[in-house]
């Protein structure tokens, strides 16, 4: 597809806005309103028929299962950040080159609550529910002195433990879903399990189906971040998370003032958490409502810090006593790492600035004209890069030399102290990739390449607060493939191999695309991954609301 040109502004400069600098080449002027994707949406409970246009593999056979805010007010309350809409579960089940559509608010506490007195009860991240106007004032002015209750409003993503599906966010609970309707079934604490207070919604898993996560616990002395394991069976039938273990566990630079993290990485033997300088200042996330403040206020980027990477053995629980330190830069996604010739490579999507947290405001993403064209426009872009740690860092390895001997990578990393090798990254992509506004959501294929060398990952090319490309990336040569079309909004892609699949990028891509001036026209779209050419779109006749994270589940 084309490349959309937008307007752009000949004396642009790069952003600094009080953050440190990222790299954009030039501001970009008039870009579309897409305050329709950030409004509140009806849910689908049975299935409807969509109108299919072009001609679906018919060997696709199973469900694109997709998470993401769907309602963003109750009553005359509204929330402040897009991660704290209602978690709406959508469902594409395609047969036979067919496809049906049907979507479903998660059953979960904070919806249940909020839609019994019609105004937001249960805070969110971003916004902090008010006290209840039917207690008498003394009542209101104690409630201020209470913690806040953890969010079950589990809208991030899909997951899959012992062979259940989830939808999951970050705190402690999660919500055990049937994926044939949609159905909440039960809510699953991992504090009953282990001392966590939250876990990611983005775990890693073996081939063996142990799976892999992080979770932060703080207690009396501050914060741990802790690797949890858990195991690929089931003991009996109500199982869901019994048996997990917490494999290690990781103190903070500073307890009080923990790093915040969306996922870590994972290779064959390791596991690498990356403790950035998002930072959060637990004494203000604890005084929150006496403050009167969301949780956010307690999020703070700090470019004075570097971002360190921690290297954990999977078998063992051993933390490696080398750190490997790089500048600050901000992470929320991973692209894939593996082992090769005694170093450990990491490829994952960055940014030279933790601050675009703050910019996804529900405000922000409904403005228009010049005011949009600012949000962006001071929003760090995001970028792949990979990062190379040595393994066999030893007393006896010479500092201030670069110990990266692969020379197929410009990545550097020198040794300089017995415990620590400060790291340089190399990028993953040409000067190209700022045309289409970085990369983010990637996704490779997971099957059959994660935790070993591949060739190809995938995402959303970001001209703007949402994804407004589909990027095919290719690191042999550090070329990539796009569809595009003008004022449509594509989701993360999402890889589904084909069942006789030889080459590592045989398969489709599905994406859902939204289109902010179009009502009800969105559209399921599939890419073949090899040539990226188009194969179908279908269409469903009703609107949505811009998503997070999905998975493919393949019917037997």
């Amino acid at each position: 597809m084309p490349s959309v040109k937008l307007e752009t502004s000949d004396d642009a400069k790069p952003v600094d806005n009080g953050k440190a600098t990222e790299f954009i080449t030039s501001a970009l002027k008039g870009l579309e309103t897409i305050e329709p994707l950030v409004r509140s949406v009806e849910e689908t409970p049975e299935p409807i028929s969509t109108n299919v246009q072009g001609t679906i593999p018919s060997w696709i056979n199973g469900k694109l299962l997709r998470n993401g805010p769907g309602k963003f007010e109750f009553g005359n309350t509204h929330y402040n950040h897009w991660f704290d809409g209602m978690a709406m579960l959508h469902q594409f089940k395609i047969h036979e080159g067919q496809v049906t559509y049907r979507s479903r608010f998660l059953d979960s506490d904070a919806y249940k609550n909020n839609c019994e007195k019609d105004r937001i009860v249960m805070s969110e991240f971003g916004t902090l529910a008010m006290p209840d106007p039917c207690k008498n004032f003394f009542q209101r002015f104690l409630s201020r002195f209470e913690m806040i209750t953890p969010t079950d409003n589990a809208s991030v993503s899909f997951v899959k433990y012992k062979g259940d599906y989830f939808v999951s966010t970050e705190t402690n609970f999660m919500h055990k879903v049937n994926p044939e309707n949609l159905e909440t079934l039960e809510k699953v604490d991992w504090s009953k399990f282990i001392a966590v207070n939250g876990a990611t919604a983005h775990p890693h898993y073996d081939p063996d189906g142990t799976s892999y996560n992080m979770g932060n616990s703080y207690g009396s002395k501050g914060a741990l971040y802790n690797i949890i394991r858990v195991p690929p069976e089931k003991t009996d039938a109500k199982d869901t998370l019994q048996g997990t273990q917490i494999l290690c566990s990781i103190v903070p630079a500073n307890k009080s003032y923990p790093s915040y993290y969306h996922s870590f990485a994972m290779s064959e033997n390791y596991v690498v958490f990356i403790e950035q300088p998002i930072k959060m200042d637990l004494m203000k996330i604890v005084t929150c409502k006496l403050r009167g403040k969301a949780m956010r206020d307690g999020i703070y980027w700090d470019p004075k810090q570097e971002t360190v990477f921690h290297v954990v053995n999977k078998k063992n629980g051993e933390v490696s006593s080398v750190k490997y330190h790089t500048k600050a830069i901000s992470t929320f996604h991973q692209i894939n790492a593996f082992e090769e010739d005694g170093f450990l490579i990491i490829d994952m999507c960055c940014s030279d600035d933790g601050q675009a947290i703050n910019n996804y405001l529900i405000q922000n993403l409904r403005k228009s004209g010049d005011a949009l064209d600012e949000v962006y426009n001071t929003t760090g872009r995001v970028f792949p890069r990979r990062f190379v740690l040595p393994l066999n860092v030893t007393g006896g390895t010479p500092t201030d030399q670069n110990l990266n001997t692969r020379l197929s990578s410009s990545a550097t990393c020198v040794k300089v102290s017995n415990d620590k090798v400060f790291c340089q990254h190399e990028d993953l992509h040409g000067d190209d990739l700022h045309e289409y506004g970085g990369l983010e959501f990637p996704q490779i294929n997971y099957a059959r390449n994660n935790t070993l060398p591949y060739r190809y990952f995938y995402g959303c090319g970001f001209r703007h607060l949402v994804g407004d490309s589909l990027l095919k990336m290719d690191l042999k040569d550090k070329t990539f493939e796009v569809w595009q079309q003008k004022g449509f909004f594509p989701s993360e892609p999402v890889f589904v191999p084909s069942p006789d699949a030889v080459e590592e990028d045989e398969g489709v891509i599905l994406s859902v695309v939204l289109t902010p001036s179009q009502d009800k026209g969105a559209f399921l779209l599939v890419l073949d991954s090899k040539s990226f050419e188009e194969l179908a779109r279908a269409y469903v006749p009703v609107n949505m609301a811009y998503g997070f994270h999905g998975t493919f589940d393949a019917s037997a």
